[in-house]
């Protein structure tokens, strides 16, 4: 499969790019302003913005979305995501768009989003969770071939164990209430679901 990783240069995307060479995919790296210090071998790197990618996927069986906005251009995410999900749906191609927690239920109350939940989301990260939910309303609405993986409540670097919990549309905890996962295993559940696609259009997972 050729798969494209927009946002190579990050902690999602360069993670994914590793995951997925391991399998054998071929791969292209796509980053805006800072190139991947390393990259698989065999990997096509470009440097592209949104509205320069439709050639690119022409050639792509499956397309990641790993951006995540600088802080102060929260506000950007939905546009880019639409722009994203334009090109994806012009070359009829899957994308997967890893996005954020808060658009889950809670799962201690389920009538409420995570992002109304500040054991979550303190009012420091709630302009990137903000920008979470608008992304994935730009998705809910669009007609391209799209999945949306939020993350748990924690995502940072870590062991590739290759296991993992998977859900759908709250938040996944563990006995002691923590919701957290490795950035790389994270990576594994997107190769997972790109090669073994299933039939919800909403997932999250955590260990």
């Amino acid at each position: 499969m050729k798969i494209a990783v927009v946002g190579a240069a990050g902690m999602v995307g360069s993670r994914v790019l590793d995951e997925a060479a391991s399998r054998g995919h071929d791969l292209i790296a796509v980053f805006r302003n800072q190139r991947p210090t390393t990259l698989p071998p065999g990997t096509t790197s470009v440097a592209s913005d949104a509205d320069e990618l439709s050639a690119l996927f022409d050639s792509a069986d499956a397309i990641v979305l790993a951006t995540r906005p600088a802080p102060g251009q929260e506000d950007s995410a939905a546009a880019t995501t639409t722009a994203l999900l334009d090109a994806a749906a012009a070359a009829d191609a899957r994308i997967l768009v890893v996005g954020g927690a808060a658009p889950l239920r809670n799962p201690r109350h389920p009538d409420r989003l995570v992002i109304d939940s500040p054991e979550y989301v303190p009012p420091a990260i709630r302009p990137i969770a903000a920008a979470s939910v608008a992304q994935w309303e730009a998705c809910r609405t669009h007609p391209a071939n799209w999945i949306y993986l939020s993350p748990p409540a924690l995502l940072e670097p870590g062991l590739r164990t290759g296991r993992y919990r998977r859900g759908t549309t709250t938040l996944i905890t563990d006995a002691d209430g923590a919701s957290r996962i490795s950035a790389e295993d994270l990576a594994v559940a997107v190769l997972d679901e790109l090669e073994t696609p299933c039939d919800t259009q909403h997932f999250t997972v955590a260990y």
